[in-house]
């Protein structure tokens, strides 16, 4: 459905996203994950066209998209930080509406169902500064869903919402998903809800999309050395040992399934050892018998074990714990 072609897009003479390709399919979720200044809200706006790319189109369906009414009319984008409409949360739900002259009985009905679903009802009547972050967001989501576009573009939607709030939301996508036919394109530093309700996890780093899960994913400065030696790093509160001749700017990547997790070290030629505790259990797709074990070594590492290493290590949030991965395993790119 969404296509970005050989998209290359600059601030201030610095390349800030560099695509061959970007595609969404129709009727699909995709998330993409990334640090902070990887691009990923950048993606957001040119797949919306709220900005031009530097070089590069933008296709949806199979046409090369312009910022026209029929376009605009297909395609919403909530940013991360929305702002509402002066007046009335009931306002701000309905002013779309009113745009793009629905019948009133029809534009009820959708205003009506959207607060309901999203738990807005109590809020129709107050302003936009009697709003939280989190119900702000909500508001803004909200708003784009009565339209019923075919793609939705979200920005961190979930950023200031608690838990609850967070499941509701991606609840309510996943259930307009079967209702419609209804595409969805979201960034999200939460990597269990990416997991869960996407059906296509990507990656940025640095404005490229990355090979790579985004745990464990960290922007360096890689020491120069000679040409055959390990470097080694410094990540945080820890160093890590590396295989590569490059020096410089560069992101670290160790893939969760890389690492070897027990409950203290063990003899192995691995060069990076690292022992803390256990913060937290996830499980990326429910029934996938595969378990993320985050663990605090100094910094914040990711490793994937399955359901019986959990059971016979005796894992959970508090247990002491040592990571270990060769330095082989760390991707430099």
């Amino acid at each position: 459905m969404l296509e970005l072609r050989g998209v290359r897009h600059r601030y201030a003479g610095r390349t800030v996203l560099d695509l061959d390709s970007f595609t969404v399919e129709r009727g699909s979720t995709v998330a993409i994950a990334g640090p902070n200044g990887s691009g990923k809200s950048t993606l957001l706006r040119l797949a919306a066209l709220v900005e031009r790319p530097t070089e590069g189109e933008v296709w949806l369906d199979g046409r090369r998209a312009s910022p026209s009414r029929p376009f605009r009319s297909r395609v919403t984008l909530v940013e991360q930080r929305p702002v509402l409409f002066r007046g009335t949360v009931r306002e701000n739900l309905d002013y779309g509406l009113r745009a793009r002259g629905l019948p009133r009985p029809e534009a009820n009905d959708r205003l009506e169902t959207a607060a309901r679903r999203l738990d807005l009802v109590p809020l129709l009547d107050r302003r936009r500064g009697e709003l939280s972050e989190g119900e702000t967001q909500r508001v803004a989501v909200a708003r784009a869903l009565v339209l019923e576009s075919e793609l939705l573009l979200l920005d961190e939607p979930v950023s200031s919402a608690d838990r609850a709030a967070s499941q509701l939301l991606f609840r309510v996508l996943q259930e307009e998903r079967a209702r419609r036919s209804l595409t969805v394109c979201l960034a999200s530093h939460q990597l269990e809800d990416a997991y869960r309700w996407s059906d296509d996890l990507r990656v940025l780093a640095d404005g490229r999309l990355a090979p790579v899960t985004p745990e464990n994913l960290f922007r360096v400065n890689i020491p120069p050395g000679a040409p055959d030696a390990a470097r080694h790093v410094a990540v945080g509160a820890i160093g890590i040992t590396v295989a590569t001749e490059r020096s410089g700017p560069a992101i670290l990547a160790v893939a969760p399934s890389d690492i070897f997790v027990s409950r203290q070290p063990v003899a192995s030629s691995a060069r990076n050892v690292f022992s803390g505790h256990v913060t937290r259990l996830a499980r990326p797709r429910p029934g996938g018998g595969v378990v993320h074990v985050t663990a605090e070594v100094g910094i914040e590492l990711v490793a994937a074990v399955t359901e019986e290493a959990v059971r016979d290590l005796a894992l959970s949030p508090g247990s002491a714990v040592t990571f270990a991965f060769k330095a082989s395993a760390v991707r430099v790119f």
